[in-house]
């Protein structure tokens, strides 16, 4: 079946919450971008930024557009779900993503200090080993589900390293991920929703234990940090709820699955484009690293997040109301003609690939990006220097993707290949 162009988009009936748009949305981001750069989605009512220079116009006005108005907001549903925290687990505080200044700077310099630079580096070594082994794994064998085998365990494996979860945990931790992911996609049911946070209170009495022992006996863990430095301005380290909060946002949702979709699309692009392949393998110290940042670009992990007007706000002809959620599409934003030049192309010598929006932009750009930039690019290294070769295995990839509002993940990658020898 031949995807649909943008030709094909009817805006007066399009929503973004369609499971078919959500596999394949970005002939639907063209005819937005092109006739309609602020739209209000049919299903949701939120209004929807797809060009480059108004998405970062977005991020950077942080006065009109904040990122904590909306957190007060309760329907029914909330409620009940927010009654389950309250009976049987923590009730998740304000995440670093869903407050604003002076609270996001502060916070934020709590989060500097842990994902610092010196630190991320140190543990390169340890993510080029654990690359390898996965590697050795399935390297004999000659294929692999390259999403289960390779892409998830990666950057889950080094993110629970540091936050005080041993490896044999990881696939639990990835089933509460999973749960809390899909509720922030926004197309679950009622009953599904009230499952997912259900999960995430097993997740937290799993952290619990792991919090008060770190209180107990700090450690050199990024978690240790995070649970023991007093934030100056608050004169207090975070609390418990505030803890489970961003155990799910900003360490393991924010910590892995950035980069696990990013891999998986990485080698999906490659086999696509064998030119791009052929570049890559003959000139990786040039080539990964560039290679992370098209992958990011063209298949952005997190297509599109959220702010709040403050006020009313006109932009293209079209008022946005004060309270209203905008819905800032990073995705689209990476595929704008204005910005880049036949953008739906993998081009690895494009000479502004590295402006796209994947991360953010302004005060709330991503602060795991360093650690999510390292690990794209030793993962990506190390499959090209062990693979000469590689193809889709016949008749088993369908390429769908898991359906979400705001992320981009696919379910399965079946590659095979020839080993370098």
């Amino acid at each position: 079946m031949t995807a649909p162009g943008a030709d094909d988009i009817r805006l007066e009936s399009l929503t973004l919450l369609d499971p078919d748009v959500s596999d394949c949305p970005y002939a639907a981001y063209q005819a937005l971008r092109d006739d309609a750069p602020v739209w209000r989605d049919n299903a949701t009512g939120m209004f929807v930024v797809t060009r480059y220079e108004d998405v970062k116009s977005v991020l950077l006005d942080t006065e009109r557009f904040t990122s904590a108005r909306h957190r007060g907001r309760v329907d029914p549903r909330s409620a009940r779900l927010r009654k389950i925290y309250e009976d049987k687990g923590w009730v998740p505080g304000a995440t670093l993503a869903s407050r604003d200044d002076p609270e996001h700077r502060e916070m934020r310099g709590l989060f500097n200090h842990a994902f610092r630079p010196a630190k991320i580096k140190e543990l390169d070594p340890f993510i080029e080993r654990l690359a390898h082994r996965l590697i050795d794994a399935f390297i004999e064998r000659g294929s692999c589900d390259w999403v289960r085998e390779f892409a998830i365990p990666l950057p889950l494996i080094v993110i629970g390293r540091q936050m005080g979860a041993p490896e044999e945990d990881i696939w639990q931790i990835k089933a509460w991920t999973d749960a809390w992911v899909q509720r922030l996609g926004m197309m679950q049911t009622e009953e599904e929703a009230i499952w997912s946070t259900e999960q995430e209170i097993a997740a937290q009495h799993y952290f619990q234990p792991i919090f008060e022992r770190l209180r107990e006996q700090p450690d050199d863990t990024l978690l240790s940090d995070l649970v023991n430095t007093v934030i100056p301005e608050w004169g207090r380290p975070l609390t418990d709820n505030e803890l489970h909060a961003e155990m799910m946002a900003d360490t393991f949702v924010g910590g892995s699955e950035t980069t696990t979709n990013a891999l998986a699309e990485g080698i999906r692009l490659l086999i696509d484009n064998p030119s791009e392949w052929a570049k890559v393998k003959n000139d990786p110290d040039t080539y990964v690293p560039l290679l992370a940042e098209e992958v990011l670009r063209l298949e952005g992990p997190v297509q599109g997040l959220f702010r709040t007007a403050a006020v009313d706000v006109e932009m293209h002809g079209v008022t946005i109301p004060a309270g209203s959620v905008v819905n800032v599409r990073y995705a689209a934003a990476n595929r704008d003609d204005r910005q880049f030049e036949c953008p739906a192309d993998m081009n690895l010598d494009r000479e502004n690939l590295r402006s796209h929006l994947a991360f953010g932009f302004g005060t709330h750009h991503c602060l795991g990006a360093p650690l999510a930039r390292r690990e794209l690019v030793i993962g990506f290294r190390a499959f090209v220097d062990r693979v000469d070769e590689m193809w889709f295995e016949p008749e088993v990839n369908d390429f769908r993707h898991h359906p979400n509002f705001c992320l981009r993940a696919l379910k399965q990658l079946r590659i095979g290949f020839r080993p370098s020898r």
